[in-house]
């Protein structure tokens, strides 16, 4: 080949490349919108503050962890009650109209809803007690159904905050235990906590509350009969109303333990449970892993692994308490 038809076909060479180029642009632009768009749908029957605001952005931080990043591959649809349980069917079915590719609960009423009212979408709950005791599932190793999640060692925790109570307030008799009656998980957690108290011998006055006007009846209960502590139960209910307990339990100097650390950090004195964003971290794999074709119902239900001990010192100072320094020396953090 002379150099006169080497040049030429070259030139050939070189147009068809970037004739091909040209045209592969639009394709490569093309692929890149139509690259899958995941609707993920948060249901909670509490507000977005406090600590289902904390784990909402746990989730949403392990889930780009995952490669799932709000605005890029994600969108959120958040769907709130705001304590008004009774609108969680309403919102679960919204959830599945919108045709979300899974849904994230926070509570045992909101992972009833979906049950119920959203039983053809998969979902990954928490924060919901103990889903086989109260029928959401069939059972932890094998959900069935199209729920699976993150589930709590409601009865092992219930009783290692009344032995932390004990070490920290000596003399501990009587622990009021104020916890939403009206919800079958908290219910569950409650009893066993008092299962505890007697192992602990310690007794469980209970003050059981159904909306926000029974908690002026409990705090006239424990002015009555004045308790050693108070033990709280988190739900949307008890967690919409902590600052009034919070204000009760400083105005009669009661110590206080709580599950989630947020609300140590606004005057409780102390807080044992599992790590947010340690559950976070499980239910972001959960998602990830249906959102890539696994069905709800094979995937076994994760148990937390990371507990977390809170203690807020400026409080415990304003109630005279010395914690001693064994229970100080085993705090994650602690609050001054």
């Amino acid at each position: 080949m002379n150099g006169a038809m080497y040049a030429s076909v070259m030139r050939r060479r070189e147009f068809f490349w970037f004739l091909s180029a040209m045209v592969a642009l639009p394709l490569n632009a093309r692929a890149q919108k139509s690259a899958k768009v995941y609707r993920i749908g948060l249901l909670s029957g509490s507000s977005p503050a406090g600590p289902v605001g904390d784990r909402d952005r746990s989730l949403t931080s392990a889930l780009a962890q995952q490669g799932f990043v709000e605005g890029r591959n994600i969108v959120f649809d958040r769907r709130y009650a705001n304590n008004q349980v009774g609108m969680l069917d309403a919102l679960a079915a919204e959830l599945q109209a919108d045709k979300v590719d899974v849904i994230v609960t926070f509570g045992y009423p909101s992972a009833l809803a979906v049950k119920v009212s959203a039983n053809k979408t998969p979902a990954v709950i928490s924060g919901a007690g103990d889903p086989v005791a109260t029928g959401l599932v069939d059972g932890l190793a094998r959900p069935g159904g199209n729920l699976t999640g993150v589930t709590e060692l409601s009865t092992e925790l219930s009783a290692k905050r009344l032995e932390i109570l004990k070490d920290a307030v000596s003399g501990l008799r009587v622990v009021a235990m104020l916890w939403n009656a009206a919800d079958l998980g908290m219910t569950l957690r409650y009893r066993a906590a008092e299962d505890a108290a007697r192992v602990l011998g310690v007794r469980v006055q209970t003050l059981g509350v159904r909306e926000p006007n029974d908690f002026e009846q409990a705090f006239a209960a424990m002015t009555r009969q004045r308790p050693d502590a108070i033990l709280m139960v988190s739900d949307a209910l008890t967690v919409l109303n902590r600052k009034r307990v919070l204000e009760f339990a400083a105005v009669n100097r009661l110590p206080t333990i709580f599950e989630n650390s947020e609300i140590v950090r606004e005057g409780g004195l102390m807080s044992y449970g599992p790590s947010q964003s340690a559950i976070g971290e499980r239910v972001a794999e959960l998602v990830a892993h249906i959102l890539q074709g696994a069905r709800p119902a094979d995937l076994p239900l994760e148990l937390p692994t990371r507990f977390e001990l809170f203690i807020n010192l400026k409080t415990a100072k304003a109630l005279g308490l010395n914690f001693p320094p064994a229970l100080l020396g085993r705090a994650d953090e602690v609050i001054e």
